[in-house]
């Protein structure tokens, strides 16, 4: 059992939470929770190293997840993952994963853009929308926070399992959308997000929860889509407008 915080493998998970840098490098991320290890017995994950506190590893539910992981389990002392953990409460498992993103789609009919959405909570919601909605792909632009930062990994509960995330500059991503109806989500001045057609191969672009879309997502969308609100309200979060219009697009195509 490792009681040490100053264990070099403590020292390792410490690194990977909170150096994006050094999750590039090694090409690992940290998920914590039963959730997460649900979500990696069922995809069939095998996780690069595993730690747990005695607690989790002798319930019902930590016994048989442990068994189905397929990688031995290092216990630790509860001091040990509080030490290890992002969370202000430790959930008692996490686990090293390879970044080893989901194949990029031939030929995607719904994308989703984003511009500089720098909240972790904000972008692991979406990414967890957007895989329930049932996009084909999100293309992370310049300024987007990591995909694999601690707090993303925990919001998308699973979605970087399932969902192909890709980072790009504006080259790319308009590589990527070529041939596809791009519509800026904005608070005002555009087709009302249930009057666009959906059935169409298309890409919605979201701007940053600061200052919204810059100028490079203006030049490559080639429409405005708007979602109706009634009293002041000046914009929604950046989650919510992508849900709201994703969905939309889902029950579009469902419906065809």
């Amino acid at each position: 059992m490792i009681t040490s915080r100053a264990n070099p493998q403590v020292k390792y998970v410490r690194r990977l939470l909170t150096e994006r840098r050094y999750r590039t490098a090694e090409s690992a991320f940290i998920v914590e929770g039963t959730r997460w290890m649900r979500e990696l017995a069922a995809a069939g994950v095998v996780p690069r190293a595993l730690f747990a506190t005695d607690a989790w590893l002798t319930s019902n539910e930590g016994r048989g997840l442990a068994a189905r992981l397929g990688a031995a389990a290092v216990p630790v002392s509860d001091e040990v993952m509080a030490a290890m953990s992002d969370t202000e409460t430790a959930p008692g498992v996490l686990a090293v994963l390879p970044i080893a993103p989901q194949p990029w789609p031939d030929a995607p009919a719904l994308l989703l853009i984003l511009d500089a959405v720098s909240n972790p909570g904000n972008l692991g919601t979406i990414l967890r929308v957007a895989s329930a909605a049932g996009a084909d792909g999100v293309l992370l632009g310049p300024g987007c926070v990591d995909a694999y930062n601690p707090k993303v990994a925990r919001g998308s509960m699973g979605a970087l399992l399932r969902l192909p995330v890709r980072a790009a500059n504006w080259d790319e991503i308009g590589e990527a959308v070529a041939g596809l109806d791009v519509w800026l989500a904005a608070a005002r001045d555009g087709v009302a997000y249930a009057a666009v057609d959906w059935r169409r191969p298309a890409a919605i672009l979201i701007g940053g929860e600061a200052h919204g879309a810059g100028a490079p997502a203006e030049r490559l969308a080639t429409g405005r889509v708007t979602i109706p609100m009634r009293d002041a309200t000046e914009s929604l979060n950046a989650a919510l407008a992508a849900g709201i219009i994703l969905f939309e697009a889902a029950r579009q195509r469902e419906n065809d």
